[in-house]
């Protein structure tokens, strides 16, 4: 496929200079406000540092939108060292005090890929991990993030074995409930039906064994070629897919232009632009207003050059309704005059669709 040669030929040059991180440079934490399923809550986020996403260093070359080879080591890690970096910001955070107060404490761990996936992350690894969290009685909610194919029954059990009554939650990369978008725009190698399996798997384990075990959809925000109005509608049927295949909660991600990926490449060449953040707004309130999925906003980016824009006046303003609103599930209100402006490129969106054909040209 010329979508995979495109993303294969990102993915080398990317390789090609950065030449990847140390362990410290990749392992990164932070700690704040979030929905937890116990309502508003506490979590601590958790990078752990590993040699990178299989997916995206294997022969597809990754997605079109991500730059995971630029965010980790690119060389085999040793386990003692990836559980004494997640120890050692596990506590540099105040949640021993937060939950003395009363607050719920949830923990989510990135891999830069997929932590249920062996070879990006190991099996004691995972596993010396996953005790320290079940000792820490503070902690009640555990999130990772998988592709389906690492999702096995198997690795669920050995999972709950060392956790026990945690909440364990596995957060999938679906970005859209289209597979022709999925396959052939994002290039993320995985059709619909794989998800759906994934998700009636852990329905079926809840059910049988009684794990405390949900499911979390990403839904990306507009994907290349998609004009805005086509970006709105198509993340608003993802949600409906989700809460109809009985996902636990989805998380947008509205797109942000990484470096060293074809996303970027196309912004560069004026064939891409990120959504407005009127967008994800109407995508966000629809879903709040017609479902009854939790859904999430990601605001990362925001206000950047690369990122969801309005306008000035109210960029700042916004990010912050949406940061509060994910907290009480709100609908957002809220206006501005850069609005119309956002309207007018929603109703003529077909007349500017990009007609950009994707060819092998130099990318740089």
């Amino acid at each position: 496929m010329e979508i995979e040669n495109l993303t294969k030929e990102m993915r080398n040059y990317a390789i090609e200079h950065d030449k990847g991180k140390s362990p410290s440079q990749v392992a990164a934490s932070w700690y704040g406000d979030d929905l937890t399923y116990s309502g508003s809550g506490k979590t601590i986020f958790i990078i752990l540092p590993t040699s990178g996403c299989s997916w995206a260093l294997g022969d597809s070359g990754g997605c079109t939108m991500c730059s995971y080879t630029s965010d980790t080591t690119l060389e085999p890690i040793a386990d003692e060292d990836v559980i004494e970096l997640f120890e050692n910001h596990l506590n540099r955070h105040p949640y021993k005090e937060d939950y003395e107060n009363g607050e719920k404490i949830a923990i989510k761990l990135f891999a830069s890929g997929s932590f249920l996936n062996p070879h990006e992350l190991s099996i004691n690894c995972r596993d010396e991990i996953l005790k320290i969290i079940a000792n820490t009685k503070e902690i009640s909610e555990i999130v990772v993030e998988s592709r389906p194919e690492y999702i096995k029954e198997e690795i669920i059990d050995d999972i709950f074995e060392i956790i026990d009554d945690k909440l364990f939650e596995i957060a999938i990369g679906l970005e859209t409930s289209n597979d022709n978008t999925r396959l052939n725009k994002i290039n993320k190698g995985f059709t619909l039906k794989d998800f759906n399996d994934s998700v009636k798997l852990i329905s079926k384990l809840n059910l049988e064994k009684g794990y405390n075990l949900k499911s979390k959809a990403y839904i990306f925000i507009k994907p290349i070629l998609l004009n805005e109005k086509e970006a709105i509608d198509e993340a608003i049927e993802s949600a409906a897919h989700c809460e109809k295949t009985g996902v636990s909660r989805i998380s947008f991600c509205p797109a942000t232009i990484h470096s060293k990926t074809l996303i970027e490449r196309m912004w560069r060449n004026g064939s891409y632009k990120a959504p407005w953040i009127w967008s994800t707004i109407e995508v966000i309130n629809t879903v709040r207003s017609n479902f009854k999925i939790p859904a999430l906003l990601d605001t990362s980016g925001f206000g950047s050059r690369r990122g969801p824009y309005n306008c000035k006046k109210c960029n700042k303003d916004l990010k912050h309704e949406i940061i509060k609103s994910n907290l009480n599930q709100s609908i957002i209100d809220f206006d501005c005059e850069c609005k119309s402006e956002w309207i007018g490129e929603v109703k003529h969106s077909n007349m500017n669709y990009s007609k950009t054909f994707i060819k092998h040209l130099p990318l740089y």
